[in-house]
């Protein structure tokens, strides 16, 4: 393939005009968030955006609807959130969420801001496209899988195996020269003279960027897969204190939810599965911001079926969308359209659908959907009142939970019978029926996109709801 229009991703300096208005995207390397600078992008998000937070693919955050682009720049700026005017689409680096926390080899969130910095400081690496993406995963497999262009993966405490165009390249590093070859492996990408925005896009990139940094590969190859393995819920640190991982309703934190977070005085990272950890809690404090934060949104259940569900901007967001993606796949799973995870489909026709006789009524059981309901993994069944804002949350004003259950940091795999796009395409033909919003029924996990474009579609198995013009296509 070959690229005929220049990189134009977003940034905070380059906005993008969507059709609900200007979208800016901050760059977050490792999806490191202190406190203060959530509490800066959430008054950001009121006083300039639309009241929200996406939370992106790439554990990025974006603010819809941007009135003022140079206040923007300058709030930002004032918050740390933008170190620099020529490299800010350039700083796309995730790292494992729990490294350095919770087992993994080593931990790669003290790489982060060494290849930041290197970034930055190479006038040339401004040349990179947008698009790029640096990836640093602690051995577990959980970043590796996510394609990213140049990375780093945990092989033992002191080595990591180069990743190129998310693949093993067989080359080995010590920690000390991690971040120097990963550079290096940049500058090598310019030298290509490629006008491709991704490695992979370029005829035998990997080869010819290893050859050009002068290193040996050895016979040895790691096997990288996409995985679905989202933080969620009661995750013990392994030096005694707790981090806890949050799901967020596709991807859009409201600007008064994150200033509860921020107000817990917590570090926060941001996941590639627009979700968040926060970390560094003592018992009692975790507790209590799960009884606040579960009414008001916050998914702490591993089981939850809105973490099977993702979905494009749509309408009004995008002006190439055919419908409102986005209340559909809500209504989906309000409506217990969208199983649990740790629970069967009802029966489905052979493109996902719901039969008549299973078809979801308005008295479904609300702990299918309900985040804070007292299911038997539900990390928080009893929520007390919530304190009138954020900046006066005390844990000591909120009753203890004495009982909290822990889920299993790693969600169940797809339902047996989720539809794919082989069954669909293959059964089907030409002939695939088309079927209204609500009545759309599929297990499993399922990206719901606007157009055939299937924007922000993630990695691995996953089913695709397209809209037409006449309803939506299951794949």
């Amino acid at each position: 393939m070959t690229r005929t229009n220049p990189d134009s991703c977003p940034g905070v300096l380059r906005l993008h005009q969507a059709a609900d208005g200007p979208l800016a995207r901050i760059r977050l390397p490792g999806g490191r968030l202190e406190p203060g600078q959530l509490q800066s992008l959430a008054e950001a998000a009121v006083e300039l955006g639309d009241g929200n937070i996406e939370l992106t693919s790439r554990g990025n955050v974006q603010l819809r609807q941007v009135r003022d682009a140079a206040a923007l720049s300058e709030w930002l700026a004032g918050a740390g959130l933008l170190p620099s005017d020529t490299h800010e689409r350039v700083r796309n680096i995730v790292a494992s969420p729990l490294s350095g926390r919770i087992g993994g080899w080593a931990d790669v969130h003290a790489l982060v801001p060494a290849l930041d910095l290197g970034l930055r400081a190479a006038a040339r690496l401004a040349e990179l496209p947008g698009r790029v993406l640096f990836t640093l995963d602690d051995g577990r497999g959980d970043i590796s899988g996510l394609g990213g262009d140049i990375g780093v993966h945990a092989t033992d405490t002191d080595e990591f195996a180069l990743v190129l165009a998310g693949r093993d390249a067989g080359i080995r590093v010590s920690t000390a020269d991690a971040v120097p070859v990963m550079l290096a492996a940049a500058h090598a990408f310019l030298d290509l003279g490629s006008d491709q925005w991704r490695l992979h896009e370029v005829d035998d990139g990997a080869r010819r960027v290893t050859d050009i940094l002068g290193l040996s590969p050895g016979l040895e190859r790691l096997e990288f897969g996409a995985t679905h393995d989202i933080p969620i819920g009661w995750l013990d640190q392994d030096n005694g204190l707790v981090s806890l991982g949050a799901a967020v309703r596709l991807g859009s934190l409201s600007a008064r939810i994150a200033e509860f977070i921020a107000a817990i005085e917590r570090p926060i990272f941001i996941t590639p599965w627009r979700s968040l950890v926060i970390t560094d809690l003592e018992e009692w404090p975790a507790e209590q911001v799960v009884r606040v934060l579960a009414p008001m949104g916050l998914i702490f259940d591993a089981n939850s079926p809105w973490l099977q569900v993702s979905a494009c901007a749509g309408q009004p967001g995008c002006a190439k969308a055919l419908t409102d993606v986005r209340a559909d796949a809500t209504a989906a799973v309000e409506s217990g359209r969208v199983p649990p995870t740790n629970q069967p489909a009802a029966d489905s026709d052979t493109n996902g659908h719901a039969t008549e006789s299973d078809r979801p009524t308005a008295n479904l059981d609300s702990t299918a959907t309900d985040p804070a309901a007292s299911a038997p993994n539900a990390i928080a069944p009893n929520a007390t009142a919530l304190p009138p804002d954020a900046e006066a949350l005390d844990f000591d004003d909120v009753a203890p939970a004495p009982n909290i259950a822990a889920p299993h940091p790693n969600i169940a795999a797809p339902a047996p019978n989720m539809a794919s796009a082989s069954s669909a395409v293959t059964d089907l033909g030409p002939a695939i029926e088309l079927r209204s919003a609500d009545d759309v029924m599929v297990a499993g996990r399922q990206h719901w996109s606007g157009c055939d474009r299937r924007c922000g579609r993630p990695r691995g198995p996953v089913t695709d709801i397209v809209a037409t013009e006449n309803g939506y296509r299951i794949d």
